[in-house]
């Protein structure tokens, strides 16, 4: 069943609100960076000293956090600032990267350190409940030789598709054929429904893991394009994550730039996806194959792009215009197959982008490779389940216990 806090009632409820809000926030200064000091700790939380003690103490009690003091660290005269890290207590969540050839997990612990990785095959159209299966076997085999009182706080999942903000079901995923699934509520059928399942669009998840960990850190307005089949969009403007009223934002891969173009999936012509994605790059390479590692591989050897390659970069550039003269980012974080077609026609795609944009001599616009690689999703997954337990690290916890056999268990039978 999924968390339930259990408000505080009577004269103590505000502070022990603002106690658990506390500790959430400073759990997740710790999870951000790994390793963070109490003086930066107080400043950043603007709390007094033994507040930020008391409450790394706790912290330290469930054996989430552990403190030190790093060799050589002093800060002027006197003792030197104990430092605050993940604890030896393992604290993790399984990331599933729904692909349209495979599925990807990984095993992320607090502090955001892939732990393992594991991948199955899949092929479009793969029924939902076969993939469900496959997760929850995938799953258990990443956990089998972690410690029996490791904290597993929930399952995060990325899938190429449209992902309901308000009850987390697939609405559309056209390249995995699947519409109207309830994704979540199969995983956690299979697991028992005490480990919180949450669901995001892989854009989504490549433009939170970018901007948190990756090449985007620092950046305020931000997008990131996942493409492989089909391309999606996520969207950081002023800092926060645009998803839209109920999380179509960013659907970029349906946008059209030709009217008489290639068919989509969706039934449409000329859509973005459909000239730039897998079958377009693999059209233009003369490949039979259109699998993501096999048009990766070929990018990666070309040396002078033929014209029917370089007219799928200027179409790539035509996109990516579009979104600069929209969105004014800073960045456009190109994923998926996207990372390895840019460099093969760069020169085409910013020409036009030159061309496109308007006042381009005053855009500071980069166009960047994703400083995660391929795992973009992956961590972005790891990130949206983490966020129940920086939101109340003692509910969490106490629900989590026992969650590792219980993934063991489901698969046993």
């Amino acid at each position: 069943m999924p968390l339930q806090q259990q408000r505080p009632t009577g004269k103590g409820a505000n502070q022990e609100a603002v106690r658990r809000h506390n500790l959430g926030t400073l759990l997740g200064h710790v999870h951000r960076d790994g390793d963070v000091s109490r003086a930066a700790l107080t400043t950043r939380m603007d709390l007094n000293r033994s507040t930020i003690a008391a409450l790394v103490a706790e912290l330290e009690r469930l054996g989430v956090v552990a403190q030190a003091t790093p060799r050589g660290d002093r800060q002027g005269a006197g003792r030197p600032s104990l430092h605050v890290r993940p604890g030896e207590r393992e604290v993790c969540v399984i990331a599933v990267e729904l692909r349209v050839e495979s599925i990807e997990l990984a095993r992320i612990g607090l502090g955001g350190a892939v732990l393992g990785r594991r991948s199955a095959p899949i092929g479009p159209g793969a029924d939902p409940d076969a993939a469900a299966d496959e997760v929850v076997r995938t799953a258990a085999d990443l956990l089998t030789d972690v410690a029996d009182d490791a904290l597993l706080v929930g399952i995060g999942v990325g899938m190429p598709g449209i992902v309901s903000t308000e009850d987390g079901r697939i609405h559309y995923a056209p390249n995995l054929e699947w519409s109207d699934v309830a994704f979540s509520d199969l995983l956690e059928q299979r697991v028992g429904g005490e480990i919180p399942v949450v669901i995001g669009n892989d854009a989504n998840l490549g433009v939170l893991a970018e901007h948190a960990r990756g090449v985007a850190r620092g950046m305020t307005d931000v997008v990131y394009l996942s493409g492989d089949v089909g391309v999606g969009g996520g969207l950081i403007t002023r800092g926060r994550h645009l998803l839209g009223t109920v999380g179509y934002a960013g659907e970029v891969g349906h946008m059209r730039i030709s009217t008489d173009g290639r068919r989509c999936r969706c039934g449409n012509r000329g859509c973005w996806e459909a000239e730039i994605g897998a079958l377009a790059v693999a059209d233009a390479l003369e490949s039979a194959s259109h699998e993501t590692a096999h048009l990766v591989d070929l990018l990666e050897r070309v040396d002078a792009p033929s014209s029917s390659l370089r007219e799928v970069g200027f179409k790539l550039g035509v996109g990516i215009t579009n979104l600069v003269n929209i969105f004014d980012p800073q960045a456009v974080i190109l994923g998926g197959l996207l990372s390895a077609l840019y460099p093969a026609v760069q020169d085409d795609v910013d020409a036009e982008i030159r061309r496109g944009t308007l006042d381009s001599e005053d855009r500071r616009t980069e166009v960047l490779l994703p400083g995660l690689g391929r795992d973009s999703v992956l961590v972005g997954a790891g990130e949206l389940a983490f966020g129940a337990m920086m939101a109340d690290p003692l509910l969490v916890s106490g629900a989590a216990e026992g969650a590792v056999a219980q993934v063991r268990a489901s698969v046993s039978v």
